[in-house]
């Protein structure tokens, strides 16, 4: 169980780093003014938050290989299968929460950038972003304890994380103690979080 642990910790982290970002991303696109890119970003959003991620799963790891005009050129093993899905979907869910944030920012803020002579660029990194960061620090907080659960899914897959064990240990012991054991490695990890984002939360003066 502490491996599958190692791999649920994996799959978390992987999932954080790269799909937070590329939410951030997704977010400029989204409210961006050119039509074109804005309305294929906000299709796909549609499309990953109105699907279910064990769907998702299903279809990158065994609906990829078999796509029409593609067949067996996209063929992912089940880690990165996971591990892509994952980021999509998560970068889908951030990047409407960080379009919330921006949108909560005073448009005054823009118009004072604008005379002062700063980029878009420039207003983004050094405005906009700073003052979101703190409206969105719960949803942000909120989203992540949920990817901890999610993370479960990928048994489906057959990959060895912390619930694939447990259930293996109780159909191996006829015991279901491995399955309190997995809740409390799950509620340790979500403690954690909780404690971590209460802490942004503070010094970041949110109310």
């Amino acid at each position: 169980m502490l491996a599958g642990a190692k791999l649920t910790l994996f799959l978390f982290c992987f999932t954080l780093l790269f799909s937070l970002p590329l939410g951030l991303l997704f977010s400029f696109v989204r409210i961006g003014r050119r039509r074109i890119p804005r309305t294929i970003m906000g299709g796909y959003i549609w499309v990953m938050r109105g699907t279910p991620l064990l769907l998702q799963l299903f279809f990158v790891y065994y609906g990829l290989p078999f796509l029409p005009g593609f067949e067996g050129l996209i063929v992912l093993d089940r880690l990165p299968a996971a591990s892509l899905t994952f980021v999509l979907n998560y970068a889908a869910y951030f990047a409407e929460i960080f379009r919330g944030g921006i949108a909560s920012v005073d448009r005054g803020q823009y118009e004072a950038a604008r005379v002062l002579g700063f980029s878009r660029y420039k207003t983004a990194t050094k405005i906009v972003i700073p003052q979101m960061f703190k409206v969105v620090l719960p949803a942000v907080s909120n989203e992540s304890i949920t990817l901890v659960k999610d993370t479960a899914l990928v048994t489906v897959l057959g990959l060895g994380e912390l619930l694939h064990f447990a259930k293996i240990a109780v159909n191996r012991d006829s015991n279901v103690a491995a399955f309190a054991v997995a809740a409390i490695f799950y509620l340790a990890m979500t403690a954690a979080l909780t404690g971590l984002f209460q802490k942004l939360e503070t010094r970041y003066n949110y109310e």
